[in-house]
């Protein structure tokens, strides 16, 4: 028997119980993913804008303290953990595209709501229904992530397990420039008409969801429940840690240089564009790091580096090695992302995917507004160094329990054969 006509159990040796190979309906998605692509485009722009111009919003115009911007983030943080878990139940047993639409006008709503009226009472109403968390990089549009289960979860239905990786990576490449040149255009406007142009931009990227065509997902091998359900529990954990992890710095990572150095917007701006164009890069490389290292190794790699780099960054405060670690470290932190997306995909049930990556989301953000408190009152009691400590403490033992949930080269629990639905020959790759 040819190689192509073999049962895709049988084809591929590294198939196993949690490989299940999606085949998309035949037909063009060519102008489904440019559309997905677009908003994907003008929400990292938004986001790119409000991020940097939250914080001066905060500090400098209202002269709150960094307390309040942490409970900022602590709202938007819990609102999206809220609401990511209604989208995935959406997503799942409704209409994966009206679940996007709906999360996707979460953004240029709340922009719109603090143009209007720039006060604190108005923040935190807005950040309930944007999510302004900034508990991720530029790349993912850094607010509004209740509507990150539902695009990943519209990707697999336009991909197949074996280039997943290489369309989350060029999506969140694609974003992340985005976002870059939003964070350049904060330099054009006042802080009060960046949120207007944000609410403009982001809108115009959700109309474009209405012509999307989101096909149905198909599996041509059966993870069990149970496999399905351990999954999940694991990826949970990991994900709460890697939410505490970050909440911990992330947010407060342009507070640290606005508080330490006393930078002005300008410069951020341009620091904080920078950055995001290198992790959108590093996002490349991760398909080849999934070939070479596999998604466990890929992870704790890049950011075991990164950890050691925030350390020397928080012990040592020379601006210009401040400002080198600030550029690299989200990229070593996100490289991997990619790989950690398909491997949820690939080990849970088609109709769970939703749910899987809205558990991700959920325990990630919930366990980030909890450490954004921390540092918050850290900050404002100039224990600024404290949190990177925290930091490396918790993602130390995020690292070992990567190791031993699914072992060095990914494939812990994965050594029982796939319940193959019938034979079933390769599928091409959608075209893109």
């Amino acid at each position: 028997m040819k190689e192509e006509e073999r049962p895709e159990s049988t084809a591929n040796p590294k198939n196993t119980a949690f490989s299940a190979i999606s085949r998309p309906h035949r037909g063009n998605h060519r102008g489904s993913v440019a559309l997905l692509i677009l908003f994907r485009i003008a929400r990292s722009i938004a986001g790119g804008m409000m991020i940097v111009a939250l914080p001066y919003l905060v500090l400098n115009t209202l002269h709150e303290s960094s307390l309040a911007l942490g409970a900022i983030y602590v709202v938007g943080v819990m609102s999206t953990a809220i609401l990511a878990v209604g989208a995935g139940h959406i997503s799942d047993r409704w209409n994966h595209k009206g679940a996007l639409l709906v999360t996707g006008a979460m953004v240029p709503v709340s922009a719109l709501m603090v143009y209007v009226n720039q006060s604190f009472p108005m923040l935190m109403a807005a950040s309930v229904i944007g999510g302004f968390a900034a508990t991720g990089s530029l790349v993912g549009g850094g607010v509004g992530g209740a509507a990150q289960p539902v695009q990943s979860s519209v990707i697999a239905r336009l991909s197949t397990s074996e280039n997943r990786t290489t369309y989350y990576s060029v999506l969140a490449f694609l974003s992340g420039i985005a976002g870059a040149g939003g964070a350049m255009l904060v330099h054009y406007f006042s802080t009060r008409h960046t949120f207007l142009a944000a609410a403009i931009i982001s809108a115009a990227g959700t109309v474009l969801l209405f012509f999307i065509t989101v096909p149905e997902y198909v599996t041509s091998a059966r993870v069990q429940r149970k496999q399905s359900n351990r999954a999940i529990r694991h990826f949970s954990i990991t994900g709460a840690l890697n939410g505490l992890s970050q909440g911990l710095i992330t947010p407060f990572l342009i507070p640290f240089f606005v508080l330490v150095y006393h930078l002005s917007k300008s410069r951020m701006a341009v620091y904080t564009a920078i950055g995001s164009i290198l992790a959108s890069v590093a996002l490349l490389t991760a398909p080849a790091l999934e070939r070479r290292l596999g998604f466990v190794r890929s992870i704790t790699f890049t950011r075991a580096l990164g950890t050691a780099m925030l350390l020397v960054m928080a012990m040592w405060h020379n601006l210009w090695l401040g400002v080198a670690i600030y550029l690299i470290t989200p990229a070593l932190r996100i490289a991997a992302l990619p790989a950690q997306q398909s491997a949820i995909i690939n080990r849970v049930e088609g109709q769970s995917m939703g749910r899987a990556l809205a558990m991700n989301q959920v325990t990630r953000l919930s366990a980030s507004s909890a450490a954004m408190i921390c540092t918050g009152v850290l900050f404002d009691v100039s224990e600024i160094e404290m949190p990177f400590f925290l930091y490396a403490g918790v993602m130390a033992v995020n690292i070992y329990l990567y190791y031993r949930f699914f072992g060095h080269d990914g494939q812990n629990g994965a050594s029982e054969p796939a319940v193959a639905s019938g034979p079933t020959a390769r599928e091409p790759s959608p075209p893109i």
